[in-house]
């Protein structure tokens, strides 16, 4: 078609000499007064036609130029008084090519305007726009140009606006630059330009040698918008030249950590100023905020830049002001209500405090609202004088008390509302669901409590997502729920809703995806009403934690279901072959633990169908060891009954795994070795087993492996001595197994090693010192072996300062204890107001961006008491107390049945934290220390079975927590001291000091 039209463009003028038709009079008089397009700039505007490729579907120009309509009628086209084409606007007509220098475009002499923006010329800018001397304005922005601007653009005298912005978030896009000629040779001769927008270009340039190519030749600049143009800072003074500079636009540059300079207050014209995203430092200059005509400012995403709101006098400019992602902090002032024309305010991620100012109600224009992960108190203002609001968010900071329905009264706009991570309690109003635009409402993490009433539904609610999630809400779901036909997401998890949902109920929501009613008290009857009617095909996660489910809702229909927890219920007998299939493969994340499960369905595809995660832990699953998921994350089998060997091919299928746990079963036979293909694998727990044979090498030398955790199983040989350089190991659990051997000396490589049990084993082998670079180490049990030699603490200030428990029982260690290894426990030392700001777990996190955690085992034993807390064994005394997980406050010291000599040093009452102690078995002499009367939070204290003489100290006496004390067989005399503790405990505690004498 086009190649027909363009040899009619050279037949033309032939028609119009032996036709004597006159070109010209084709557009007849659409100017008026007779005046016609001329026949030149007709033929040159279809020549142009001709050679450009573009979509005649989607174009709404090009596709009406045609010579049997009138010339008025070509869109985009504006033509002067004497036939000139002055203004041609061909943006966004999915132009894809055949533009180049010698394209008939730079014929129009008469040009004044030209907009190619939003095409797809994927080219270099021709030359040839040199020649349209008359441009004042000219845009070519997001046309997808690339390469240096040439230099002709500089010759372009009368432009007034230039827009070669280019969009730098579209991945793998050529970026237009200005390399040479640079920034300053092109804009040196443009003294008429009044707006640049060079948005994406390559300039590249240092702040003094841009802002002097600006602001020495563009005198009557308003409009400066280089955003992601890779300019460096900082800002230089003598942009003050540009008097009437009023938009600077510099966002997503690098500042390289420079102030914000004050001068930026004196242009008296600005209305706006964009700086995020620019790396700025410092404090921001309050008077910029007080500019009288400034109505746009975005200083975001600068996460050094500090400063504080100041006081705003009445008739202000600001309508949209962002500080997210900043250090602005401080209070906000009451005088913030000035703003009247205050439409956007985004402060999220700040450190902003105290109450919202009650001056904020008074907003009539405000439409964006984002306070959110701040630290604001006190109660919410109401917003009802607000009617513009679309979008309200306060979530994640201190907010406390009611929010009644007249916070909400005429807010018919509102289209967002999050007030989760908060402390706002009392009931919810029903008023929130009858707002008509409202599409999100998020309350979770809150104090909401009572029942959730029933509630008038919204005809056509457009509600999509409503959670509710932890909070204190009860009594049944209302029946309203089940009649907000447009939802999409309901979240009502971890309150207390109780009695029996039919889920056949939420057959009615068809637009329904996401269902979470997790741990509440509700009895879900798994049930459907209506077979044939099956929940929502939509649906892509179904969560019903703990909901005393008894049998397998029925989902092999669902093709969508890509998240499906069924944890933490009562559900019995076999897993069903079709779940497997559910999805048609989408299914990703399947979690069926803690649970009554017995076996898989048979038949079982081997392996199982692609999951993310698969977590079948805590059942009664028997049998041979289910294949891995291929591809999988996670994978947790453990606290089930599984018996037989692990596959010898098990590395084929976890080599992305993450985290593996086959932990409390009954699997024999080896650790094969091509588990060491898994080679993203971070935690690895074949714990409580009976595995035999020796420790594969190969496992040890796997540089990402955080946790290893092999404990009480029947392992034989020594510890593979090859950790690497790259070591990432955090804790390494060897304990009740049968090794022997030493501690291989690579494992101070380790330098993140948080937890070290190689506890009752055979091992033979001196005290680690070398270890004391790892800074981290929380945990050393060596119990149980045959350690041997003095413990002498290294020439070190720093050895193992975060070391809370320490277990050297039953080994050979003989030798003085000194003064300095205690001095050097720091975590034990802290004062006594710390102890519930340490309170925690130790615990590692698997995947950097994940949710996913492993937390330690240890087992603490404790005569006279035995204390659940997960799986290391501290010994004190006859009882064992198993740690389910390690508190990072719990601290415990037992170095009994050894061979240590000399007095206990007097430094030891300096471990104030220290929860037990047990010194017993062992030749100590001496008193004891009257220190050990500062140990107020010790419980359990063992000093049994030594040489110490010389009576009690008075001190120990004040030890309210005390709820263990042996000090028997020993050479104690005198009396017991007096005191409410001491007194409560039997003769046995003393029993063998022949010299003793009870209180009376």
């Amino acid at each position: 078609m086009r190649i027909k039209l363009f040899s009619w463009l050279y037949l033309l003028p032939l028609c119009s000499i032996f036709f004597g038709i006159h070109v010209a009079l084709v557009s007849g008089d659409c100017l008026g007064d007779g005046r016609v397009c001329l026949e030149d700039e007709m033929m040159l505007l279809l020549q142009l036609k001709s050679t450009l490729n573009f979509n005649d579907a989607a174009s709404n120009e090009l596709v009406s130029w045609n010579q049997s309509t009138h010339c008025c009628s070509w869109g985009g086209v504006i033509w002067d008084a004497t036939g000139h084409v002055v203004s041609l606007d061909l943006s966004s007509e999915f132009i894809s090519g055949g533009f180049n220098g010698s394209s008939s475009l730079f014929n129009l002499q008469h040009l004044q305007r030209l907009n190619l923006a939003n095409n797809t010329f994927d080219s270099q800018i021709p030359p040839g726009f040199g020649k349209l001397g008359n441009l004042i304005y000219l845009n070519l922005s997001n046309a997808n140009f690339y390469g240096q601007i040439p230099i002709e653009i500089s010759g372009l005298t009368r432009l007034v606006t230039i827009d070669f912005s280019n969009p730098v978030y579209i991945l793998g896009l050529r970026m237009l630059k200005l390399e040479n000629p640079n920034l300053r040779m092109m804009v040196q001769n443009l003294t008429e330009l009044r707006e640049l927008y060079l948005d994406g270009v390559n300039i590249s340039a240092q702040g003094k040698e841009w802002c002097q190519a600006l602001s020495s030749s563009l005198p009557n600049l308003h409009v400066l918008s280089l955003q992601s143009c890779y300019l460096s800072g900082p800002l230089d003074s003598s942009l003050l030249k540009l008097r009437s500079l009023s938009s600077i636009r510099l966002d997503y540059n690098n500042f390289s950590a420079a102030p914000v300079p004050d001068f930026l207050a004196n242009f008296s014209n600005l209305t706006q100023l964009r700086l995020s995203s620019c790396g700025l430092n410092g404090t921001f200059p309050e008077k910029i905020f007080q500019v009288r005509t400034l109505q746009i400012l975005d200083l975001s995403n600068n996460m050094l830049l500090k400063g504080s709101l100041p006081e705003f006098p009445q008739g202000g400019s600001l309508e949209t002001l962002v500080l997210s992602y900043s250090k602005f902090s401080g209070i906000l002032p009451n005088s913030i209500g000035n703003l009247k024309r205050l439409t956007i305010i985004e402060l999220r991620d700040c450190d902003f405090r105290g109450a919202i100012p009650n001056s904020m109600a008074d907003f009539t224009q405000l439409v964006y609202l984002d306070f959110s992960n701040n630290k604001f108190s006190g109660s919410i203002s109401p917003l009802s004088l607000s009617k513009s609001l679309t979008h309200i968010d306060l979530s994640r900071n201190n907010l406390t008390g009611p929010i009644s329905s007249f916070h909400w009264d005429g807010l018919v706009n509102l289209v967002v509302l999050d007030l989760r991570n908060n402390s706002l309690n009392g009931s919810l109003p029903t008023q929130l669901f009858s707002l008509p635009s409202l599409q999100t409402i998020q309350l979770s993490y809150n104090q909401f409590s009572g029942p959730l009433s029933e509630f008038p539904v919204v005809p056509f609610s457009v509600l999509r997502f409503l959670s509710l999630r932890s909070n204190d809400l009860e009594g049944p779901i209302p029946e309203s729920v089940f009649h907000l036909q447009s939802l999409n997401i309901l979240d009502l998890s971890s309150n207390k809703f109780n009695g029996t949902v039919e889920l056949s109920s939420f057959q009615k929501l068809g637009n329904l995806a996401i269902l979470s009613l997790s741990y509440n008290n509700l009895s879900i009857n798994a049930g459907l009403a209506s077979p044939a009617l099956p929940l929502a095909l939509n649906l892509t996660a179904l969560i019903l934690a703990s909901c005393k489910l008894r049998t397998f809702p029925d989902l092999s229909t669902q093709s969508r279901l890509t998240y499906l927890d069924l944890s933490d219920n009562q559900i019995s007998g076999s897993i069903p072959s079709w779940i497997w299939k559910i999805g048609n493969g989408s299914l990703a994340h399947l979690n069926l633990s803690h649970n009554l499960l017995e076996d898989l369905q048979q038949p079982l595809s081997n392996p199982l169908p692609p999951l993310d995660v698969l977590d079948l832990r805590f059942n009664q699953l028997s049998g041979p060891i289910p294949t891995p998921p291929p591809l999988s994350s996670y994978v947790d089998y453990s606290n089930n009954r599984f018996t037989s060997s692990i596959p010898h091919n098990i590395g084929l299928y976890i080599s992305y795994t993450f985290f593996f746990s086959l932990s409390n079963n009954n699997i024999t036979g080896i650790i094969p070795k091509s588990i060491c293909n898994a080679s993203f694998l971070q935690v690895l727990d074949l714990s409580d087993n009976a595995f035999s044979g020796t420790i594969p090498s190969c496992l040890i030398q796997n540089e990402d492996l955080a946790v290893l955790n092999l404990g009480r199983n029947r392992l034989i040989g020594s510890i593979p001595g090859e950790l690497g350089h790259m070591c990432s190991l955090q804790m390494l659990d060897l304990n009740e197994n049968l090794l022997d051997g030493k501690i291989p000396k690579s494992l101070a490589n380790c330098e993140a090693l948080e937890v070290l049990n190689l506890g009752n084993n055979g091992m033979n082998d001196t005290f680690p010192f070398w270890l004391k670079n790892i800074s981290s180490l929380h945990v050393l049990v060596l119990r149980g072996n045959k350690f041997h030699g003095h413990i002498g603490c290294p020439d070190s200030n720093s050895t193992w300062p975060m070391l809370q428990i320490v277990d050297l029982a039953l080994n050979n260690f003989n030798g003085v204890l000194p003064e300095k290894c205690f001095s050097n426990w720091r975590a034990m030392m802290a004062g006594e107001d710390d102890v519930q700001s340490k309170s925690g777990h130790l615990e590692f996190k698997i995947l950097q961006f994940s949710e996913w955690y492993y937390q330690d085992a240890a087992t603490v034993t404790m005569k006279g008491q035995e204390t659940e807390l997960v799986k290391l064994t501290v010994t004190c005394k006859g009882k064992e107390m198993k740690l389910v997980k390690i508190l990072t406050i719990f601290t415990s010291i037992d170095f009994s049945c050894n061979n240590f000599q000399g007095e206990i040093p007097k430094d030891i009452g300096d471990l104030k934290l220290l929860y037990a102690l047990n010194l017993s078995g062992n030749g100590f002499t001496g008193r004891i220390p009257s220190s050990i009367g500062q140990l107020r939070q010790i419980e359990s204290l063992d000093l049994s079975q030594n040489k110490l003489s010389g009576e009690i100290p008075a001190q120990l006496a004040s030890l309210n927590f005390l709820s263990v004390l042996i000090l028997s067989f020993n050479q104690l005399v005198g009396r017991i001291p007096t005191g409410n503790q001491l007194q409560t405990f039997s003769e046995n505690s003393y029993l063998g000091n022949r010299d003793y004498m009870a209180s009376l």
